[in-house]
């Protein structure tokens, strides 16, 4: 039975709303009563399996959803999925204890724009919120050393490891930052350059990647060899 526990915490009204599912209530608890510190953002309904993920989705329409990725039923990578096909296209953050990379992948390709693990600040759990509401992605650097380590020994995860156009020195530098977790706006201002720049750059890069997103641009670099 979909739980609709909320915290109860006083928020404004441009406050993020957020459904957090997670199959250990302590955890879950745990992650409303850190969330309810701060003033950006409202958890306004509650999960205890990833089976839940789109009935909460649907009635309370939130700005992300965040998730752990191991549980019963329905696991994160599973749900994500489940919510893509009811076309529903709330950003989803994993958040997890996992740091596996085969896991991170099966997050990653169903569509999480977020993955991080729980020993995540507050500061950073907040800005990683606003960050995905906003379209960005963010893939915790330690989430990512996590892939740079499993993928040397995998096969590669996409049908082709061919690049019809290569990357510019600029474009590569791009791509390194994009896969330490930072925004358009960390990046333009660690380069100087426009954020209206760097949205371009990227954007050249998915299309020379031939992919869709952030992440997928960061997955296939890493499977290239280029980062």
């Amino acid at each position: 039975m979909v739980s609709l526990e909320r915290c109860r915490c006083w928020v404004s009204e441009q406050t993020l709303k957020l459904v957090v599912i997670d199959d250990q209530m302590l955890v879950r608890q745990g992650i409303c009563g850190l969330l309810a510190l701060s003033d950006a953002v409202e958890v306004v309904a509650e999960g205890s399996d990833g089976s839940e993920a789109v009935a909460l989705a649907q009635q309370w329409q939130p700005d992300v959803i965040l998730m752990d990725m191991r549980m019963p039923k329905l696991s994160g990578s599973d749900a994500i999925q489940a919510l893509r096909d009811a076309a529903i296209s709330t950003p989803v953050i994993i958040l997890t204890t996992f740091d596996d990379h085969e896991q991170v992948l099966a997050g990653i390709r169903a569509g999480a724009q977020g993955y991080l693990l729980k020993d995540v600040s507050l500061d950073d759990l907040i800005a990683a919120i606003e960050s995905v509401a906003a379209g960005e992605t963010m893939i915790q650097p330690a989430v990512t050393q996590t892939l740079l380590a499993g993928l040397g020994s995998r096969e590669n995860a996409f049908d082709s490891a061919e690049m019809p156009e290569p990357l510019t020195p600029r474009e590569t530098e791009i791509v390194r930052l994009m896969a330490g977790g930072y925004s358009n706006k960390e990046i333009s201002e660690a380069l100087s350059k426009s954020e209206g720049t760097i949205k371009n750059h990227v954007s050249n890069v998915l299309a020379k990647f031939g992919v869709r997103d952030r992440t997928r641009a960061v997955l296939k670099a890493i499977e290239l060899g280029l980062i």
